[in-house]
């Protein structure tokens, strides 16, 4: 089966839409360990919150990883299907 005809199925879009959920939890988690691990140990919330989200610095975070999450999905859902 070719990928255009396994991004036709419906089962395709459930196993992306699984396996993307996954990783992009997953990846959120990782990155703010990255970013801001003695923030995090800390519970210092705020320190958190202006390092990764405000002033607009969300967007670029969350898109950035929506992005990378659905390449993945569809990637690794390609190579197991039939």
């Amino acid at each position: 089966m070719t990928f255009l005809e396994k991004v036709k199925t419906p089962i395709y879009w459930r196993h992306v839409l699984r396996i993307g959920l996954l990783f992009l939890v997953l990846l959120i988690i990782i990155s703010l360990l990255f970013n801001s691990f003695s923030d995090i140990l800390k519970f210092d919330l705020d320190a958190v919150n202006t390092e990764n989200f405000s002033e607009g610095k969300w967007k670029k975070f969350m898109i950035s990883k929506i992005a990378i999450s659905l390449v993945y999905a569809m990637w690794v859902t390609n190579r197991n299907m039939n």
